[in-house]
Order: C-alpha cells, then sequence, then structure tokens
C-alpha cells in the first residue's frame, strides 16, 4: 500500500485564506483598455488610462503585501 505523498488538502480546522472583494483588478483592465483606445482616439486617453492602470496596480500590489503580511508565521509550512 502506498501512502500518499503531499496531500493538498489542509488537515482538518485548518483555516484557507482567500482575498477580499476588490474593483482594483476592474479598474485596471479599465485602464489598460483606454489606453489602447487612446493610441487611435487621442493622447489625452492614454494619459488617462495609463495613470489608472498605474495607481490601481500600485494599490493592487499594496493590498496584497498587507494581506500577506497578516497571515500566521507558519502558514505554508
Amino acid at each position: 500500500m502506498t501512502e500518499p505523498a503531499d496531500d493538498p488538502v489542509p488537515p482538518a480546522g485548518e483555516q484557507i485564506h482567500l482575498p477580499g472583494n476588490s474593483a482594483l483588478p476592474i479598474l485596471s483592465a479599465l485602464g489598460i483598455t483606454l489606453a489602447v483606445v487612446g493610441t487611435t482616439v487621442g493622447l489625452i486617453l492614454i494619459v488617462v488610462g495609463l495613470v489608472l492602470f498605474l495607481t490601481t496596480t500600485v494599490l493592487w500590489i499594496r493590498d496584497t503585501r498587507r494581506d500577506i503580511s497578516e497571515l500566521p508565521p507558519d502558514h505554508g509550512a
């Protein structure tokens, strides 16, 4: 009889961490879309789209880093 290697199911009682709801992915996609459409319409859409994209990306990374720092030290061990 063989034993299962690296069982992907967490032990009973262990919580699974899921990130909270966020509009940042949608706003980031909107920023990219505006920048791409701006290449045919005008420079102002490119600028607005890039500013929106960069802002949401920075906020998204900040939120993710904060979520990861709040995990218990033995998470993933």
